[in-house]
């Protein structure tokens, strides 16, 4: 996502509109030379009480900056999706490492016997770049792993949850039996098998799997709600539904006790459309983020104002009202954009510059953190990695990030490794 065209406001960059961004043009960005200056495609304003700047992009959003705090002086230490996401999910470039909510798990335990303790709900579009090693366990308990859930209305949330039609699975007291006979032999496996966390978790969710046959189509059965959350989440939109929908979920799924849940927007660059299925603005961004701006202001925006609305007749019967004091909401890409052009109308990746924003859970709303240069190139005031914004989440969750560790080959592995402090500035 481009910072500089959503939430880092660079008046410089507009007086700079038109000319070269490297007059000496030995600057590289990531796959072009720099452009000219491109100034945001939408206009900045400042918002709500705190005076906070966002972009026309974000209208909705805008309207919730008094209860957001911004980091915009994010750095990643790659600008490739694949190694870029990796750090953001799991703090390290590399596959094959705990992510966020498997830590997070592991820490807290789950409150829900029914559901997962973390749940993944990816654009229906497509999985990230990098796949489902965003929300593996690495070489924690397999059980920490995220359970991925269809957000496509149109299909099932959990493939294979239920026995295909016309499968004769008999009647429940059979079936009960057989599942009882199944744990038993599970368990007679398992215990030759001792320290095999991935036979573990899975046997684990075949248990869980059971509980599943029951939870998962209340939880992801929306005929229950009003018609304003509908409305609120734009359910019934074209482009903005498969988003609200994602959102609503995740208010539902806390709700019922999941402990950690994360929501895609965006997908791979594995489809040739007019609009890319993705924020990757290269080639034209008032297209793409034209399109997904508003994907993601209205999604995120509803979820917002559904975890604590404010007094409007139609939206006091969300039962979520007040959720916003004990859940923390956070929104981050994997790196920013660059403030030069690329091409005519597209923007580099840029891994020096870009804004994270969160939201609940003892935040402090209102709060801008950290700076960019004057053109948004590179962050240089309170410069932070996803170490920091880790710690500073698991700070809120009540988690000692130094102390939340797990032993392997040799070292105390920790989600934030050897860095990260919590930024305190942040912090209600």
């Amino acid at each position: 996502m481009s910072h500089v065209d959503t939430f880092d406001y660079k008046p410089e960059l507009e007086r700079r509109a038109g000319k070269p961004f490297d007059p000496t043009g030995n600057l590289q960005f990531f796959a072009s030379k720099p452009g000219n200056c491109q100034p945001s495609y939408w206009k900045f304003r400042q918002r709500g009480q705190s005076g906070l700047w966002v972009s026309d992009l974000m209208p909705k959003l805008a309207q919730c900056v008094d209860d957001m705090a911004f980091i915009y002086s994010m750095k990643s230490k790659s600008a490739l999706h694949g190694p870029a996401c990796f750090m953001m999910n799991t703090g390290f470039i590399f596959p094959g490492f705990p992510s966020m909510g498997a830590w997070a798990t592991y820490g807290l335990g789950s409150e829900s016997a029914n559901l997962p303790a973390f749940v993944v709900l990816p654009d229906p579009r497509g999985l990230p770049p990098g796949g489902p090693l965003n929300w593996g366990a690495g070489f924690l308990p397999a059980v920490h792993q995220g359970t991925a859930l269809t957000t496509d209305a149109k299909r099932d949330p959990v493939a294979d949850l239920f026995p295909a039609e016309g499968f004769n699975t008999g009647s429940r007291q059979d079936e009960a039996e057989a599942r009882a006979f199944l744990q038993r032999m599970n368990r007679q496996h398992a215990a030759q098998r001792e320290g095999d966390t991935e036979l573990e978790a899975r046997i684990a969710a075949y248990e869980l799997a059971a509980k599943m046959q029951l939870s998962v189509p209340e939880v992801t059965d929306l005929a229950g709600e009003s018609d304003a959350t509908k409305q609120l989440y734009q359910l019934d939109h074209a482009d903005l539904g498969p988003f609200g929908r994602q959102c609503l979920l995740a208010r539902r799924l806390v709700e019922r006790g999941v402990r950690f849940v994360q929501v895609f927007c965006g997908a791979e660059n594995t489809t040739a459309k007019k609009i890319r299925p993705n924020w990757d603005s290269h080639e034209d961004l008032p297209r793409d983020h034209g399109y997904w701006g508003p994907v993601l202001d209205s999604g995120a925006a509803a979820h917002l104002r559904a975890l604590n609305p404010p007094e409007i007749p139609g939206l006091r019967d969300l039962k979520s009202r007040g959720m916003l004091d004990d859940t923390l909401v956070l929104c981050t890409t994997e790196f920013g954009r660059q403030p030069g052009a690329q091409g005519g109308k597209g923007r580099d990746h840029n891994a020096g510059a870009y804004t994270s924003w969160l939201a609940g859970g003892g935040v402090r709303g209102g709060v801008g953190y950290g700076a960019t240069d004057e053109l948004g190139f590179e962050s240089v005031k309170h410069i932070t990695y996803c170490y920091d914004l880790h710690a500073t989440c698991l700070h809120l969750m009540g988690i000692d990030h130094t102390k939340l560790t797990f032993y392997h080959n040799g070292i105390d592995r920790r989600l934030t490794d050897v860095h990260g402090h919590v930024i305190k500035a942040l912090l209600a």
